[in-house]
């Protein structure tokens, strides 16, 4: 508190390497641990059997500092970091009283006063400065765990927050280096492989992301997320009865997973089992009811099967829970174009497209419109299926099966325009 020059957000992993006893004497911090001890213990001394008042308080602010910080001290018993951070900041109320007494008795000589008093002025000032500098480094999650690098550059913790960060905008080849140092610190960190092996299978680096997953889950048994990643990547490579294993093991030590459910059901679907991929988004959407890529999952397949009223339930109860979903109106409205319900087809198309800002993907705005061309052109509203066709067009020029119907719309509109046109020349012929 007197000097706060090295700060960090996080303290463990290696952060302070650890002191042996049989280091001794070869590890010079032994001497100061047994120094810091031996002075302790004659404070302690001095100030329990003192009968003096000033000492007697001091006596207060040493017992309150030194009670409250065992529990953080891990010398009763093990606490982790959180809670140990938690209750750090008691002794420090022990140590203010001890501060105060000591200014106390040092502005008792005048000209110690006026010293006393400038180091006080001149210490705000510094810790204001500090201050302002610490909560800089705090403005984003990369500055801050930039910084604490500076001060904790052995903290595997750190290294692989700044992965996590630099992950997340983009940065992977750095991630992937920080995620390798993190690593080379603490070789069995198994949160890290985890992560870098889901940026290697993204990189389709499936050997070494399988290598790094199955490590971790040897590490860790009961490490759910690694074990739904292996079988992503177990999936990726063909592997589909050790990834359906992977899986279900996930499942074991998560029971609530809707992501594994989710990822379970592409496996079943890949495996050509239909029914227990739908079984499988079920699940995930009862145990998260705004899975929406589930209830997508599960209203395309049943579509693709021919099972065009359970699909339309499927999407109307999905529609409940997410109404402004573009995607499942615009999946309800090809099913109900599909069974002839033009109008209703209608008004959920032109949904999905009001709520075409909340896609992130072009393409699938440019679908919407595509396909509600194709509702016009079956429903012989040749005007707006045009304009749709169009508007699909400028979006994504390269949409052939577009450019194909809007084909076929214009040459159905010349033939239909072209008897029209023969009628009023004959008309012409007789009135000449």
């Amino acid at each position: 508190m007197i000097c706060p020059v090295w700060l960090c957000f996080d303290w463990s992993m290696g952060c302070i390497p650890l002191i042996y006893l049989n280091a001794f004497p070869k590890d010079p911090r032994l001497f100061i641990v047994f120094g810091f001890w031996t002075i302790l213990v004659f404070i302690f001394y001095k100030i329990l059997f003192s009968k003096n008042y000033d000492i007697k308080q001091m006596q207060m602010g040493f017992l309150l500092g030194l009670l409250s910080f065992l529990p953080a001290s891990n010398l009763m018993f093990t606490v982790g970091f959180v809670i140990a951070e938690r209750v750090l900041y008691l002794p420090s109320a022990g140590f203010i009283i001890i501060v105060v007494l000591g200014i106390r008795r040092l502005c008792l000589n005048y000209f110690f006063k006026r010293v006393v008093r400038m180091c006080i002025l001149l210490l705000i000032v510094v810790h204001s400065i500090r201050t302002y500098q610490r909560s800089k480094e705090w403005n984003t999650e990369l500055d801050l765990f930039r910084s604490a690098l500076k001060v904790c550059p052995m903290n595997a913790k750190v290294h692989y927050n700044l992965a996590k960060s630099l992950a997340d905008i983009g940065h992977i080849q750095e991630a992937i280096d920080r995620y390798k140092h993190a690593l080379l610190l603490h070789p069995k960190y198994d949160q890290a492989m985890n992560n870098l092996a889901n940026i290697l299978k993204d990189k389709n680096e499936l050997e070494e992301a399988r290598f790094l997953l199955e490590k971790a889950v040897t590490i860790r048994n009961d490490f759910a997320a690694a074990w739904m990643n292996l079988g992503i990547v177990l999936s990726a490579q063909h592997e589909y009865n050790k990834a359906e294993d992977a899986y279900l093991t996930a499942l074991q030590h998560r029971k609530s997973y809707p992501h594994c459910y989710f990822n379970l059901g592409n496996l079943y679907l890949e495996m050509g089992e239909k029914t227990k991929a739908l079984f499988a988004w079920q699940n995930a959407t009862f145990q998260q009811p705004t899975h929406v890529i589930s209830w997508n999952n599960m209203i395309v397949l049943l579509e693709s099967i021919g099972e065009l009223k359970r699909a339309e339930n499927v999407a109307r109860t999905a529609l409940t829970i997410l109404p402004n979903e573009p995607n499942l109106h615009f999946n309800i409205a090809n099913i109900l174009g599909k069974i002839d319900k033009f109008v209703e087809a209608e008004k959920h198309f032109l949904a999905a497209i009001k709520l075409k800002h909340r896609t992130s993907k072009t393409v699938l705005v440019a679908l919407y419109h595509s396909n509600l061309g194709v509702l016009y052109h079956r429903w012989e509203k040749y005007d707006l299926a045009e304009m749709h066709y169009l508007q699909a067009l400028m979006i994504d020029p390269n949409m052939q099966k577009v450019k194909n119907h809007l084909a076929l719309l214009r040459k159905h509109l010349g033939e239909i325009n072209q008897p029209t046109l023969n009628m009023k020349s004959s008309q012409q012929e007789k009135d000449f």
